[in-house]
């Protein structure tokens, strides 16, 4: 502990940095790990299409390639920041959830057929 006092008598702003650097990099090492326990959770993959999820999202539960997605449905890429819900994009479309939905799973379908995944 008297090391510490030294510390931050001595070198109080190079120690304010040191912690402050730790507790990004803790930040986003957990952010990792939860996103890498969340992806490779198998509950998570190929799920049912619902009005709240997003192209990145739909593109990461299918494995598909989100810009290929994008381009086979004919969508513009959205601003970065952007995430627009299948809700949104399917009323920006004009067409029913349902409509869009089978244009997206036909979009999915596509891009695995030309990947040869299944």
């Amino acid at each position: 502990m008297k090391a510490l006092a030294i510390l931050w008598q001595r070198h109080r702003l190079l120690l304010v940095a040191f912690l402050g650097s730790t507790v990004i990099a803790l930040f986003f090492a957990t952010r990792f790990v939860i996103s890498l326990y969340y992806w490779s959770d198998p509950a998570h993959r190929d799920q049912a299409l619902q009005p709240w999820m997003t192209i990145g999202y739909v593109s990461r539960s299918y494995d598909v390639p989100r810009d290929r997605l994008i381009e086979t449905l004919g969508l513009t890429a959205p601003d970065r920041g952007k995430r627009p819900t299948l809700e949104r994009l399917a009323r920006e479309r004009g067409q029913t959830l349902e409509v869009f939905e089978s244009d997206l799973k036909a979009a999915i379908a596509r891009l695995r057929s030309e990947e040869g995944t299944q």
